[in-house]
């Protein structure tokens, strides 16, 4: 039973038990998802993660599948210096092919107590 007058049902998500749950987030009546995505290189997401043997290729089958089954699909990518920027152009070329929206966000600088702004792309 849909909520009446509720439009949009969204979630954000780094898409790790999304393959899971979706059909039954579907059925809920979600319409739309937000996954945090910072590389498309394998190695580089197992450390995003901290969790070895995550496999890059299921989220990419997490991307089109979510892509196939809701209205409206976003990846949100933080660009870091030294880690991500050479990858800009790789997040843009999933537009192409998927319907999805790529929006790069801002880097939160905190870790605990101190700031990291040493790795934002745009912080001279």
């Amino acid at each position: 039973d849909k909520l009446e007058g509720l439009k949009t049902i969204a979630v954000t998500t780094n898409g790790i038990n999304l393959t899971r749950l979706l059909p039954r987030l579907k059925e809920a009546g979600l319409n739309a998802i937000n996954i945090s995505l910072d590389t498309l290189v394998p190695a580089k997401f197992e450390f995003i993660v901290r969790r070895k043997g995550t496999n890059l290729s299921s989220k990419a089958t997490v991307l089109i599948l979510a892509g196939m089954c809701l209205l409206y699909l976003q990846v949100n990518c933080v660009v870091m210096r030294g880690f991500n920027e050479d990858e800009v152009l790789d997040f843009v070329d999933l537009t192409k092919d998927l319907p999805l929206d790529v929006r790069f966000i801002e880097y939160m600088p905190f870790d605990g107590k101190y700031c990291c702004f040493e790795i934002l792309l745009g912080h001279k």
